[in-house]
């Protein structure tokens, strides 16, 4: 997983990038995910928060990578 994500936009194509390497049959289902994840976070201003913001998501996406991974 990359480390070196710092903006939340970053984060949103680092994430669409991964949903591209998950089975055809749930694509569809983490596209719509992290694009609602991403509009619901869109007006955070606090550079803390968007740094547990975007921790979290790559905690995430860690674990959905390897759960597909099997």
């Amino acid at each position: 997983m990359q480390q070196n994500l710092r903006t939340p936009l970053s984060l949103y194509r680092y994430l669409l990038r991964c949903v591209r390497k998950l089975p055809e049959e749930t694509q569809k289902h983490y596209k719509h995910h992290v694009k609602q994840a991403y509009a619901s976070h869109c007006d955070e201003t606090d550079p803390q928060r968007i740094q547990q913001i975007i921790d979290r998501a790559m905690q995430d996406a860690e674990w959905l990578m390897k759960k597909y991974q099997k």
